[in-house]
């Protein structure tokens, strides 16, 4: 088929000139091929087209008529137009000629592939895309795996309606851009890319021309440009031909299901995953055609490429525009950069309320809504008001004061037991982690949505029923009394809360819950602390300060839940952490793995004078009020604990008979030591789960990398457990757990109740159901131990008289 027809044209005898007719990108693809550079063959539908298919009949009236009254400003009336002018489009039938057009270059691209139906991926290309005034960025649509006439008719009537989405009529109206913008649609054959991604002819981030950075990954490359994994990165050096790889993480990769006729995700295979994506053979072929690119354009470029089968394919070029320039230049772009920004804000604000955004994982649950606030360092706090959302990369102790002003939540790392996620549990506010690229996707004053059960990040404020849902947690949140809730089951096995944040202590202390399972110190020591390290408080003498502020706090605690017990869990910061306070780069180690480095009670043995101040605060408070007792973290062997009592009886506490001290069970090797601490005074242990999943599995709960493999119910995890427990049976000491698992997973409570717990420590948003899953697994376990007949040994057996018993202590 030759180009006589006006309606159609190939993509090899396309140029630059050619953006009227054929939109940005097609124009752009042919200037690629004509300079002999791999592109994908296939063939343009032209914008007269398009202005066919508008002029026939009454649509172009019809639309005319919609855009001349719209009103850009009312985000609810610009969603309703934009859905009703995309859906006239979709309904409107195409001009016999145009579908005949249409159907004979599909054909004919099938023909020289070889197939009957070739399979296409289909992509808008407006005139006014991808130009030095306006860039609409991702606002027109594309679809892949396309395959038969019919249906790329209807996808090429859905890249006509994506002109008319929300988005692009709020940019339109607010660049200015006439009623005359033309959009043509590219279709090429697919390319089924084994690898995928990006190459920059010059490096981004120094702006070095003789560097040539390659991001590299398996499978389809929309896992690379949407940031969905960790590529891996290329670095090709212009004079010598030298390459240097730094490796990635991808889980997953994206591939083409023939069967289901759509993209699919799956694993990547073991074998593959430690593999380098690329050879140096390939990285050095990419590193030449992008100088080809680069030499034809005569600026540097930002590639987008594929390789099928060896053979490698370009399927997109743009100049690179973040490189060093004179300072005229420079103050230009800045400008340039501040109009860019305004046109990012207002096109978030012309997101359709409800539009999904992200999605990461639920950490706390709770629906809120508000500007979004993103924050590179806890330093730029000032700059969140209160019910702003805060967004950030992550988040550590250092950041704690910000948090707490914050209406949500969201980071792009982290998982369940992340710093974010534990302190957003703790202050009630919701919380989304582990997005990748919040901080990319998101725009500063966005009105977003945060949903902290199911992960979601959406545009606009969140609908009434989401309101009332979350209306009794903004209620705790402002002090207010909690609803009257139905009356709680009574059990045998204790419940406890875990708690950090006395902000909502009196709130909580009314829940109907046995005590405070886990009191963590370090948000109160933050807060004591004013930004300093300890021993930068120590040196200017400052030890009264911090105890009198501590002991104000820690009797909020002991007074709001008396005469329950609160455990108290001393300093647990670790050397990352307290390095990021005033002072910490003097003071503390740089470790590779501070998870199982400095910390819990070999730090006490090594700075027994931070110890001591933690004492004398917990016998200040026990004058009034003796609920409060004593936990040790992080105890990996006996004679550290012997060390940490020694130093207790040393204090002011050596003589408080009543104190109970317990100790948590995070290394495996409590197991063994246990009959040692109990001799030494210990009287309970409480299961940090979060540590004990790391250690029992080897694997560190702070790195992405290996997050798939951290799983509290793994069976080892469960071994490791149900012999702590029969450990403190043995030796008649009380056992609780304070970790997340419980908090989140409804079996963890059977599985404990049966390991015979005396108590369960759980997070305040997952009382009432804790509470009903722990009643149902006793009153199941006296049910099998009736039928089986509770006379029998074993462990049912065991188990149902250890729930007797302790149900009658209790009564």
């Amino acid at each position: 088929m030759g180009d006589g027809n006006d309606l159609i044209r190939w993509i090899g005898t396309l140029g630059r000139d050619d953006v009227a007719e054929v939109g940005g990108k097609g124009a752009n693809l042919g200037e690629m091929m004509r300079a002999d550079l791999p592109v994908p063959p296939g063939f343009v539908i032209t914008v007269e087209a398009f202005r066919r298919f508008r002029d026939a009949g009454d649509l172009g009236r019809e639309i005319d008529e919609r855009l001349e009254r719209l009103d850009v400003d009312d985000p609810g009336r610009l969603r309703d137009a934009a859905e009703e002018l995309r859906e006239l489009i979709r309904r409107a039938p195409v001009p016999d000629e145009v579908r005949a057009a249409i159907r004979d270059a599909y054909g004919e691209l099938s023909r020289r592939a070889g197939v009957h139906e070739a399979l296409v991926a289909v992509r808008s290309s407006a005139t006014v895309e991808d130009t030095a005034r306006f860039s609409f960025a991702g606002m027109f649509e594309s679809f892949l795996n396309v395959r038969g006439a019919a249906d790329l008719v209807d996808r090429v009537k859905d890249c006509w309606a994506s002109a008319f989405g929300a988005r692009v009529l709020f940019y339109r109206k607010r660049q200015e851009v006439g009623g005359g913008m033309g959009i043509g649609v590219i279709v090429q054959r697919m390319i089924a890319a084994e690898q995928a991604g990006v190459l920059f002819t010059v490096d981004p981030a120094t702006g070095d021309p003789g560097r040539i950075v390659i991001e590299a990954a398996r499978g389809l490359g929309e896992v690379v440009v949407g940031g969905l994994v960790t590529p891996d990165r290329y670095v090709v050096d212009r004079e010598h031909r030298s390459v240097e790889r730094t490796p990635g993480r991808q889980e997953f990769m994206v591939v083409y299901d023939e069967a289901a006729g759509r993209n699919k995700r799956v694993p990547v295979p073991e074998e593959e995953a430690a593999a380098p994506v690329l050879t140096d053979a390939q990285a050095l072929r990419l590193a030449e055609l992008g100088e080809r690119v680069e030499a034809h354009y005569g600026a540097p470029q930002d590639v987008e490429w594929a390789i099928e089968r060896g053979a490698v394919f370009l399927v997109q070029t743009r100049p690179v525009t973040t490189l060093e320039e004179k300072p005229a230049e420079a103050a230009e772009r800045a400008e340039a950069r501040e109009r860019a920004e305004a046109r990012e804000r207002a096109e978030a604000r012309a997101r359709p309320e409800g539009e999904l955004l992200l999605r990461g994982q639920g950490a706390s649950p709770g629906t809120a809504s508000g500007p979004a606030r993103i924050l590179a360092a806890p330093e730029e706090g000032d700059r969140l008001k209160e019910g702003e959302i805060l967004v950030a990369t992550r988040t550590a102790p250092d950041w704690v004061p910000v948090m707490r002003r914050a209406a949500a939540i969201v980071t792009d790392t982290g998982g369940m037991t992340s710093h974010a996620a534990i302190v957003s549990r703790e202050l009630g506010v919701p919380c989304v982690v582990g997005t990748r690229n919040a901080t990319h996707v998101l725009h500063d004053g966005e009105v977003i949505t945060v949903n902290g059960r199911d992960g979601t990040i959406a545009a606009g404020a969140v609908t009434a029923p989401e309101r009332a849902a979350a209306a009794p947690e903004r209620a705790a949140r402002a002090g207010e009394a909690p609803a009257p809730a139905a009356a709680a089951p009574v059990t045998a096995t204790r419940l406890y809360v875990n708690l950090a944040e006395p902000g909502r202590v009196e709130d909580i202390a009314r829940l109907p819950v046995d005590g405070v399972g886990l009191l963590r110190a370090e948000f109160m020591i933050l807060s004591a602390l004013g930004g300093r390290h300890p021993r930068l408080l120590l040196e200017r003498g400052a030890g009264d300060e911090f105890v009198d502020r501590m002991a104000a706090d820690l009797t909020r605690f002991a007074r709001a839940f008396h005469p329950r017990p609160v455990l108290y869990r001393t300093m647990d910061f670790r050397s990352n952490e307290f390095r990021g306070l005033e002072g910490g780069d003097r003071f503390e180690p740089e470790e590779a793995n501070p998870m199982i480095g400095y910390r819990g009670a070999f730090r006490y043995t090594r700075e027994p004078d931070l110890f001591a101040l933690e004492l004398k605060v917990i016998e200040r408070v026990r004058r009034d009020y003796d609920n409060l007792h004593l936990m040790i973290p992080f105890v990996r062997t006996g004679w550290e604990f012997r060390e940490c009592r020694r130093l207790i009886d040393e204090s002011g506490l050596g003589r408080d008979r009543r104190l109970e001290l317990w100790v948590m069970a995070e290394v495996p090797s409590i197991a063994a030591w246990l009959d040692d601490y109990v001799a030494h005074g210990v009287a309970g242990v409480s299961i940090g789960s979060n540590d004990l999943t790391q250690l029992v599995l080897g694997v560190d709960r702070d790195s992405e990398a290996v997050a798939p493999l951290y799983d509290e119910r793994d069976r080892a995890v469960l071994a490791a457990i149900r012999t702590i427990i029969a450990e403190c049976r043995r030796l008649g000491i009380g056992s609780s757990i304070c970790g997340q698992a419980p908090s989140v997973y409804p079996e963890y409570a059977e599985f404990l109740v049966r390991c015979g717990i005396d108590s369960i420590s759980v997070n305040p948003d997952a009382v009432d159901a804790a509470r009903r899953n722990i009643a149902r697994a006793e009153q199941r376990l006296v049910l099998e131990a009736a039928r089986a007949g509770a006379h029998r040994e074993g462990p049912k057996g065991q188990a149902f008289r250890s729930v007797r018993e302790r149900r009658d202590r209790r009564s």
